[in-house]
C-alpha cells in the first residue's frame, strides 16, 4: 500500500497537522521539526496528493490539453512543444484525443476537471460552445489554440489562416493555373483558409467556382478519395490546395495510383509544414505554421491566466510562411 500521511507522521513522531504544514510549507516550527518530517518522507517515499493541494487552493500544477487527432503530426508536433515549454514551467500536461466528437469532448471535459487541471489548453473546435462557457463560469483558465471564436471572449493562439489560404493560392494562380481546387476541414482555421482562396481568385480577377470546394476530415485516406471525385469531374482541376499536410499527402497517393504525375500533371499544396511534408517524393510545398513558437506562446499564456485569473484576453496571431518545393510548377 502507498504510504499516507498517518504513516508520516508516525514514522516522524508528530502529528498530522505538523505534517501538513511540512508539504504546504506554512505554519512555525523549528527547523529540526521540519527536517525531520521530510526526512520521515524520503523514507517512506511518501508522494503529496496533488488533489489535496488542489483542495487547499495550491493548484495541481497540471494543464489540460484537448486535441481533435494525435494521430496528425501537426497536433504531435504540437503537443510535444507544449510538454516540453510546460515541463520547463514546472506542469505537467494531460492530453485528449477528441475526434472533434461531441461525445468525447464533453466526456475529457468532465475528466480533467475531474482531475483538477489548474487549465485549459483546447485545440479541438467543440460543436457544443457552452461546455467551454461552463469552464469560463467556474473561472477555470482556458485558452484556444488553432481556434478563434470571438463569442467566448477568450485568449487564442492561432496562425492567420486567411493569409496562409490567399498566399497558397496566390502561388497557384501566379504559376498559371486557373482550375484550382481545395480541400478543407470543417473547422473555423479552414473556413478562413477557404476565404483566403476566394479572395486570391477575386483579387486576380478570376471566378471561384463552388464546385471546386470541397470538405472532408484529416486523413490520408480522405485526400486520396476527395482526388478520386475530382477526376471524375469534366473539368478537372490542375492543382489543389489542401488544407492540411495529411489531406495532401493522400493527395499525391492518389495521384501515383491514378497514373497522374507531381507536379507535371496536378500541382499540390499542403499547409502545416509537418516532418510528413519533407517524406513526400517529391517534397510537399506548404504553408507553414510556426509550431515551435504558437506551443510555447499558448503555454506561456496559460500560466499567466492560472496566476492572474482577471487578465486581460488577446487574440495571437501568427504569421503563416509559404515554403516552396517540388510539388508545384508553372503551366502554360
Amino acid at each position: 500500500m502507498k504510504p499516507t500521511i498517518y504513516d508520516v507522521a508516525k514514522e516522524a513522531g508528530v502529528s498530522i497537522a505538523t505534517v501538513s504544514k511540512v508539504i504546504n510549507n506554512t505554519g512555525k516550527m523549528r527547523d529540526s521539526t521540519r527536517e525531520n518530517v521530510k526526512e520521515a518522507m524520503l523514507r517512506l517515499n511518501y508522494q503529496p496528493s496533488l488533489m489535496a493541494s488542489a483542495l487547499t487552493g495550491k493548484g495541481t500544477e497540471t494543464l489540460g490539453l484537448l486535441v481533435p487527432d494525435i494521430s496528425n503530426p501537426f497536433f504531435s508536433e504540437m503537443a510535444r512543444t507544449i510538454e516540453d515549454r510546460a515541463h520547463e514551467s514546472g506542469m505537467s500536461v494531460i492530453m485528449c484525443s477528441t475526434d472533434e466528437n461531441p461525445e468525447k469532448e464533453k466526456k475529457y471535459l468532465e475528466l480533467l476537471q475531474r482531475k483538477q487541471v489548474d487549465g485549459f489548453i483546447v485545440a479541438s473546435s467543440f460543436q457544443d460552445k457552452n461546455l467551454l462557457k461552463g469552464l469560463k463560469k467556474l473561472r477555470i483558465p482556458l485558452v484556444m489554440l488553432t481556434q478563434d471564436d470571438i463569442g467566448l471572449d477568450v485568449t487564442s493562439v492561432s496562425v492567420d489562416d486567411f493569409k496562409g489560404g490567399y498566399e497558397a493560392t496566390s502561388h497557384l494562380i501566379t504559376a498559371g493555373h486557373r482550375n484550382i481546387a481545395i480541400i478543407a476541414e470543417n473547422a473555423n482555421s479552414s473556413k478562413m483558409r477557404i476565404y483566403g482562396y476566394r479572395e486570391a481568385h477575386a483579387e486576380h480577377g478570376l471566378i471561384c467556382s463552388e464546385e471546386n470546394i470541397f470538405q472532408t476530415t484529416a486523413s490520408i485516406t480522405n485526400g486520396k478519395e476527395c482526388l478520386k471525385n475530382m477526376v471524375q469531374k469534366e473539368n478537372v482541376p490542375t492543382a489543389i490546395f489542401a488544407c492540411n499536410d495529411l489531406i495532401a499527402i493522400g493527395v499525391i497517393q492518389g495521384a501515383k495510383e491514378l497514373g497522374l504525375k507531381v507536379p507535371e500533371d496536378l500541382s499540390i499544396v499542403g499547409f502545416d509544414n509537418t516532418i510528413l511534408a519533407t517524406t513526400t517524393v517529391p517534397a510537399l510545398t506548404t504553408v507553414a505554421q510556426p509550431i515551435t513558437e504558437m506551443g510555447n506562446k499558448v503555454v506561456d499564456v496559460i500560466i499567466e491566466e492560472i496566476k492572474e485569473k482577471n487578465r486581460g484576453k488577446e487574440r495571437v496571431l501568427f504569421n503563416p510562411q509559404l515554403i516552396v518545393r517540388g510539388t508545384t510548377t508553372s503551366i502554360d
